[in-house]
């Protein structure tokens, strides 16, 4: 059984669209493309390198896999080179020309699409960017592993990692790690159902009753 993991960028506020650049995507007039690249340190190097791990696949939504397409093909780094030999399995209707190598359409429904690759295997899957696939798939609770490098920006605004309707689950961090530009690397594997509890013990007081109350008439 394959393993899905998450790897991503996002500002302080969850945006996750066009870190890499002011021409990666600025559908809905996004105006900050390129915010990852000020804060890029020797340390976010680093962390940028550790955090794909070894022996994957790609996993790709379609606009996600057209902007590595684009770029991928002509680079010769480490990263590259692996991006280049591997699988990648790429979400997207017979519209999107498959042209990279070692490309490879998923048909159907994406949930049950993944689920079916997840067990075909025992290569991991990597899924980088690809936002509204990936809230597709934590939906469908087929996410064992997130790593998210989150960057000290605020952005207000852009296409964001988490909406609602991509299902309650607890996450369990497993390492974390932060560069002198104030990057934070961490790394969550599935920890289970969320578990909820009062902090202190609630009171039990007119006052109290006339809050609960008036939250229920507000709705």
């Amino acid at each position: 059984m394959r393993k899905l993991r998450l790897s991503t960028f996002l500002t302080l506020d969850g945006v996750l669209q066009a870190p890499g650049g002011p021409t990666e995507d600025w559908t809905g007039g996004f105006p900050y493309g390129g915010w990852l690249a000020p804060h890029v340190d020797e340390t976010v190097g680093e962390m940028m390198e550790g955090w794909i791990g070894h022996d994957y696949d790609l996993l790709l939504g379609r606009k996600t896999y057209e902007i590595f397409a684009a770029h991928w093909p002509d680079q010769d780094d480490e990263i590259g080179r692996t991006f280049n030999a591997i699988d990648k399995f790429v979400v997207a209707g017979a519209g999107t020309p498959l042209t990279w190598t070692n490309s490879h359409r998923l048909e159907g429904e994406p949930g049950e699409a993944v689920r079916r690759l997840k067990a075909s295997g025992d290569r991991d899957l990597l899924i980088q960017g690809s936002g509204q696939l990936v809230q597709a798939l934590l939906a469908a609770d087929l996410v064992d592993e997130m790593t998210l490098m989150v960057f000290p920006v605020i952005l207000g605004q852009g296409k964001r990692l988490f909406r609602d309707g991509v299902g309650a689950t607890a996450w369990r961090m497993t390492e974390t790690r932060h560069s002198p530009s104030g990057v934070v690397c961490s790394r969550y594997v599935r920890g289970g159902p969320v578990e909820t509890a009062a902090i202190a013990s609630q009171a039990q007081n007119d006052r109290e009753a006339a809050r609960q109350d008036r939250m229920r008439r507000e709705g």
